[in-house]
């Protein structure tokens, strides 16, 4: 399992300066954002993102994956060619997809699936040409696919050379869904893990309690991570895991917490292949 870091976050940095930030840290590479405003966009991704990748390979690391856009859904977007056709040149092989929202009281959720697997229908086929994977992410929240069980209604039944189940553990853990039982169901879609903690907090709501999700440093949630890398192991995992790093932190602090978060997957990961 290659430990990654999500580059959102780290919008400003060029190249040059993730590579710097990895050799730093000791992370083995990046799921690179390609969203407008980014060093790497939709718009020179066809000659920027295989420079990233050969850079990053002469460097001992790697972009196992890019993320799009939170409005890349359909094929049909005018950055879906663009994106794929660049990762099939530079060597990428898996997508993330934006999150296809739901509203629970005003829509016919099994219509919807059925919306979704028209769209997933052609993505597949442009992941057949250009010889990637586009993956959904399991999101909590009013999202489609919110859980491996709500994202097998979605993707059971297509190609998992094509089609692919990216698994949150933090996610999963806040839905009440335990992580091998969620992974079981998508195993053989499985291709790639999300590294987040997180804390759900009761807030008072009109004299009634609610839950707040508090995204928090990994080790102090509810994630229970020795089962998921030892499950991950047991299954024989072997994609990218990629560290998000949305923790609460104050600025100053940022970057020490941004380096335990580091310390804290790779101290997992290394256990479990040690056990």
């Amino acid at each position: 399992m290659k430990l990654i870091v999500f580059s959102k976050l780290f919008r400003e940095r060029t190249v040059p300066e993730l590579i710097a930030l990895a050799h730093e840290h000791g992370f083995e590479g990046y799921d690179l954002c390609v969203r407008p405003e980014y060093p790497i966009n939709p718009d020179n991704a066809h000659e920027a993102l295989g420079a990233a990748v050969a850079a990053m390979k002469q460097e001992g690391l790697s972009i196992p994956m890019v993320t799009g856009n939170f409005d890349l859904l359909r094929p049909d977007h005018p950055t879906a060619v663009p994106i794929l056709s660049a990762m099939d040149r530079a060597g990428v092989r898996l997508i993330k997809l934006g999150y296809f929202r739901i509203d629970p009281l005003d829509l016919d959720y099994w219509a919807y699936v059925d919306e979704i697997r028209k769209a997933l229908e052609g993505w597949q086929q442009l992941a057949t040409q250009y010889n990637v994977k586009v993956c959904y992410h399991t999101h909590s929240g009013e999202f489609m696919g919110l859980n491996c069980a709500a994202l097998m209604h979605m993707i059971d039944g297509f190609d998992p050379r094509h089609i692919g189940a990216y698994i949150d553990p933090a996610h999963l853990s806040v839905n009440g869904e335990a992580f091998p039982i969620g992974l079981a169901m998508v195993k053989r879609y499985l291709s790639i893990v999300s590294a987040k903690d997180v804390l759900p907090v009761r807030e008072e709501r009109d004299g009634h309690g609610s839950m707040r999700r508090a995204w928090v440093r990994a080790g102090d949630g509810i994630v229970d991570w020795t089962t998921v890398f030892s499950t991950l192991k047991r299954v024989g995992y072997d994609g990218p895991v990629t560290i998000h790093c949305e923790f609460e932190a104050p600025p100053e602090q940022w970057m020490d917490t941004f380096a335990r978060e580091i310390a804290f997957f790779k101290g997992q990961r290394d256990k479990a292949a040690a056990d």
